[in-house]
């Protein structure tokens, strides 16, 4: 049967010029103040502070010490007021908006903002001091400049995530694998009604190790599809199937001409189909003598950041990077017979001193340095950077730092217009803590650089928790299987403006407990990889978010071998579309069904576990619909304004006869729209025209009742009649996420509805939203063209009906 490839959509969009509709100007809230009194009191106020930066400027000079043309001055808002901090800078004059900070509960918030004043220029200030005390507007008759004094408290001198109930795809095929079979009751007789039916069916049995649950009774077994379908039919006991956790000490404790003999097996079975399709390690270096990567490495892929620091990895971990990102967790293909396909190369670059470390503040230089050295050496492969080195240094509460800007950056092509996918860990939360999990796992934040907007960061969940190791006595799991990792850092600290990260979460191995309590790793259920010093051991175990993210760029890069044509945005973009949370996942972090409630599972497993299928193909009750487009969403207006320019809207080819056809079959609408910002990491509250993005884009779909007229007009204020009033507010009832989806730069939500409904919701807008390309216009940005990826799926249930032909066969070829 021919692979049904995702459906690319070329030149479908319709360009619209679009204008923002507006919801209305938000009705601010200000102190009550009486303004000659307050007045007279911010005039004190700014006076001190700028005497006393007088008298030090004064002494310093008469050391001859440096001294500034101007003085700094924090202004602090009131408790739960907005302070209007872009009237404070003003440009022309040279005074300048410098840094806002937030402090306090929601709701009592207090804004700082730090501007800079030069010299001569405070008088600015005081004369809207002095209108503001004196002078009504003469339309409202209000205050002049009340929303700037009026939330201001003071001014200071200042500086400062039916049976077989595990993963779809790892359903056995027609290679028999170690499965759990959950039977329904404890007596004997229905263990031994199962083991006749077993050597009946060939199949293998372990009918020594039993498990007995309350109601359940687990028994494994070493079968097929068809095998487990047989038992199915033949069995009235049969509960549920899960594959089974295979674990991986056995590799590890195997002498090393043993493990010799595994890996050889395995050199057997690998074909190597080179593309031009790379993963970029950026870590300790890489030892390409291994045997298993001597095939995917060269020596002129490995490269260093210092040239004194040499290109081998003497401290193992981006030798255990490799391992898994040229072929995923080796346990699962050294216990298998098939051939192993390789279709993309490993590149290195040493970005860790082989002793010490570097400095923190330079990471952000190394990282962009390492990627042009690969890119010199090799500037047409496609290109996926994969980095497991963070830091938990400085405040991690999601705001950008030097190191995630410049990733955002990297990615982007902001200087050079190339975009480029990143991979990027959560980071790891020692072993040592793992005794309070998960709570302590809601407590560490993810580390930097994971909080950058264009990267696809990686946190860790499991599958693992078959423990077999007793030497040391019982031990127990910590997480159970598909439960968040114990090594897994959450961004549920952060604070709400900034991207739900991780972004999908990796098998990152599990931890155990003694009896005691004391938490340690496991063996038994770690990942298995390659080893640094193949002279004295070929494989090893490796766990955390170091793996979890490896593994992502596997994944990366088999999508990227499958669709050469695929954008760096639509790569990060189709890993979110797959990605699902587990009922484990859910059972653990999801207290109910609010959106608050969905915000807080995203910001611990992020979109959830992206499925392999779902990434590479559809099938015929699944199918994907990609577009990868650009607009320029700004222009600037024969008034000399900064504005909006255009939307895209898009009428989706959907089946529209065989969904009707369906009528109250529920029907899974996913939709996820990706891009890179460029960013603007400077702390200056990131807000109105000081935003991190570059630009910002969203989506909406039309309602089923909605024409396209009416769905432009609730869209686009450029549509409307003059005068005309419409609702505005986005039909988002139907979304599961909601607006928590639209925070970074890779937004996906789905909904459930008939098939008769989305039917006709087969619509979909792409308008921008504001960024510093329209509000810092002396930075000459806005004309620039924006690209962006849009990905659409329906999923029905697994019935006979094909979804996927009646859009192939009229409109176009699919693109492999």
């Amino acid at each position: 049967m021919a692979k049904k490839t995702h459906i690319f959509l070329q030149d479908q969009q319709e360009t619209i010029k679009f204008r923002a509709p507006g919801g209305g100007s938000e009705e601010i809230q200000l102190p009550r103040r009486n303004r000659v009194d307050h007045a007279a009191f911010l005039r004190r106020r700014l006076t001190e502070a700028w005497n006393q930066a007088s008298v030090i400027m004064t002494q310093r000079k008469a050391v001859s010490l440096p001294t500034r043309q101007g003085v700094y001055l924090q202004f602090r808002g009131a408790p739960g007021n907005k302070l209007p901090v872009t009237s404070l800078e003003q440009i022309r004059s040279g005074i300048r908006l410098l840094n806002v900070q937030y402090e306090g509960e929601p709701g009592q918030e207090v804004t700082t903002a730090t501007v800079y004043i030069p010299d001569g220029k405070q008088e600015l200030f005081l004369k809207k001091i002095a209108k503001y005390e004196k002078e009504n507007t003469p339309k409202k008759g209000e205050p002049y400049h009340e929303n700037l004094f009026a939330p201001l408290d003071d001014i200071r001198y200042a500086i400062l995530e039916s049976f077989w109930l595990d993963l779809p795809e790892s359903i056995p095929t027609d290679d028999p694998i170690w499965c759990e079979a959950w039977l329904q009751g404890n007596s004997l007789e229905i263990t031994e009604s199962i083991f006749v039916m077993a050597e009946v069916f060939g199949i293998l049995v372990n009918k020594n190790e039993i498990l007995h649950f309350p109601e359940r009774q687990v028994v494994l077994i070493k079968a097929n599809r068809q095998q487990l379908v047989e038992l199915i039919e033949g069995s009235s006991y049969i509960a549920e199937f899960r594959k089974a956790r295979d674990t991986a000490r056995f590799f590890e404790e195997l002498e090393n001409v043993e493990q010799s003999d595994w890996v050889n097996e395995l050199l057997s079975r690998l074909q190597f189909n080179d593309s031009d399709v790379s993963i970029c390690i950026l870590d300790t270096g890489v030892n390409n003598g291994h045997p298993l990567l001597a095939p995917v490495i060269d020596d002129c892929d490995c490269h260093t950041f210092n040239p004194n620091w040499g290109r081998d990895d003497q401290r193992g971990h981006g030798t255990r990077m490799a391992g898994l990102a040229a072929y995923g967790d080796l346990r699962c293909i050294l216990e298998g017979s098939s051939p192993v396909e390789v279709r993309h190369r490993i590149e290195s670059v040493k970005i860790l001193p082989s002793g010490g470390s570097n400095d923190p503040d330079l990471y952000g230089y190394i990282t962009q340095q390492a990627a042009s050295l690969t890119e010199i050496s090799n500037p047409t492969r496609r290109r996926i950077s994969c980095m497991a080195v963070t830091t938990s240094e400085g405040i991690l509460t999601g705001r950008p730092s030097s190191w995630s800007g410049a990733i955002d950056a990297l990615t982007s092509g902001y200087h050079d217009q190339h975009k480029r996918l990143f991979i990027v860990s959560a980071g790891t939360i020692p072993e040592a803590h793992w005794g309070d999990y998960p709570r302590i796992n809601l407590k560490y934040p993810v580390e930097d650089p994971g909080q950058s907007w264009n990267a696809l960061t990686v946190g860790a969940y499991t599958q693992k928790d078959n423990v077999t190791d007793l030497r040391y006595g019982p031990l127990t799991p910590i997480a159970s299987a598909n439960q968040l990792s114990p090594s897994s850092t959450t961004s549920v600290t952060w604070e709400e403006r900034w991207p739900i990260k991780p972004d999908v979460v990796f098998e990152g191995g599990n931890g155990v407990r003694d009896q005691s309590g004391f938490p340690s790793g496991c063996d038994d259920l770690s990942l298995i990889t390659t080893y640094f010093k193949p002279h004295q051991r070929h494989l090893s175990v490796f766990w955390g978010t170091s793996a979890a993210t490896a593994e992502a760029s596997h994944l990366a890069a088999q999508i990227q071998c499958e669709y050469p044509n695929m954008w760096p945005e639509t790569v990060r973009g189709i890993i979110v579309h797959s990605a699902e949370w587990t009922s484990q996942m859910e059972a653990q972090f999801l207290d109910g069904r609010s959106r608050a409630d969905y915000r807080k599972l995203m910001r611990i497993v992020g979109y959830g576990v992206p499925n392999v299928n779902r990434c590479l193909e559809c099938s015929r009750h699944r199918l994907t619909l990609i577009a990868q487009e650009e607009m320029q969403p700004f222009e600037k207006s024969p008034k000399g304004t900064y504005r909006a320019k255009d939307m895209h809207i898009y009428k989706l080819p959907w089946p529209t006869e065989v969904l009707r056809g369906l009528g109250e079959t529920l029907i899974t609408m996913k939709v996820t729209l990706s891009y890179f910002v460029e960013p603007a990491p400077g702390e200056i509250g990131w807000g109105d025209r000081y935003r991190y993005s570059s630009y910002g884009l969203r989506f909406d779909i039309n309602s089923p009742l909605e024409s396209k007229d009416q769905f432009l007009v609730r869209l686009n204020a450029a549509v409307r009649d003059d005068g005309e009033k419409v609702e505005t507010s986005s039909r988002s009832d139907r979304w599961n996420i909601g607006q928590t989806s639209d925070l970074g730069s890779i937004h996906s939500d789905f909904w459930k509805g008939t098939a008769a409904e989305i039917a006709e919701c087969n619509l979909i807008g792409i308008y921008p939203v504001s960024g510093w390309w329209k509000l810092r216009p002396h930075l000459g940005k806005y004309e620039q063209r924006a690209r962006y990826s849009l990905i659409v799926s329906l999923q029905t249930p697994d019935i006979e009906t094909d979804i996927y032909t009646p859009i192939v066969t009229p409109i176009i070829v699919p693109v492999s």
